[in-house]
């Protein structure tokens, strides 16, 4: 599994953001292991939230910008199959260490992992609508 681990962290990249002594436990997982995996998903992320908002009959379309931002956060929030499957694909991305990190705080690194990746879709809004 080393060479998977490995090779994990290559396709990766490096961490993002700061991580210093003061840094808590889920603030060091989010920057080294969280950030840069939704970085490297990104265009599958955005791919994968248009095809969810055609399957929804194209509601998410025909909204006002301000709706949109709204309608992303209830949709990760609230339908719970989807948001399970982002949780995969960015899951399926973590070491064997990081996973055994990952599940001793899931509760608390799930609503990180979501709320960047909610952020992450509505800053780039103009790639999802054309």
């Amino acid at each position: 599994m080393e060479t998977r681990d490995h090779n994990v962290i290559e396709l990766r990249g490096e961490a993002l953001g700061v991580i210093n002594i003061q840094s808590s436990v889920e603030e060091m997982f989010q920057n080294k292991t969280l950030r840069p995996i939704l970085k490297l998903q990104n265009d599958l992320f955005i791919q994968v939230f248009i095809n969810y908002a055609v399957k929804q009959k194209n509601v998410f379309f025909g909204l006002t910008p301000e709706k949109k931002m709204t309608y992303i956060e209830n949709v990760i929030h609230r339908d719970i199959k989807f948001r399970n499957s982002l949780k995969g694909m960015i899951i399926a991305f973590f070491t064997l260490k990081e996973y055994a990190e990952y599940i001793q705080i899931s509760s608390s690194l799930n609503k990180r992992m979501m709320n960047l990746l909610i952020e992450r879709l509505k800053s780039q809004i103009q790639l999802i609508v054309q």
